[in-house]
């Protein structure tokens, strides 16, 4: 029962991992401007804070791991939905 427990936690947390990989790769494709336009981090920092983040998640260091996944979370919730809204052009939705 625990080890199907721990096999599912090393799941979610594996995703998690993959997710902000992936952001990473989104921020790094996006162009410099559009982080200045949304009144964010620069576009480097984010991408330094989400292979970071990947980092921790995937290793499973117990605080920054949480850490890791609260901010890949404002990345693709809060970020990216913003980022694409600007390159779009909806600035007022």
């Amino acid at each position: 029962m625990f080890l199907a427990l721990s096999f599912a936690l090393q799941g979610v947390y594996f995703v998690i991992a993959l997710g902000g990989l992936i952001g990473a790769i989104t921020a790094l494709t996006t162009r410099d401007d559009a982080f200045t336009a949304g009144d964010r981090y620069p576009k480097f920092a984010w991408v330094g804070m989400l292979l970071a983040a990947s980092a921790a998640v995937a290793v499973g260091m117990p605080f920054l791991s949480w850490v890791g996944i609260v901010l890949v979370g404002v990345y693709w919730f809060d970020v990216r939905p913003q980022i694409k809204d600007i390159l779009s052009g909806n600035y007022w939705s």
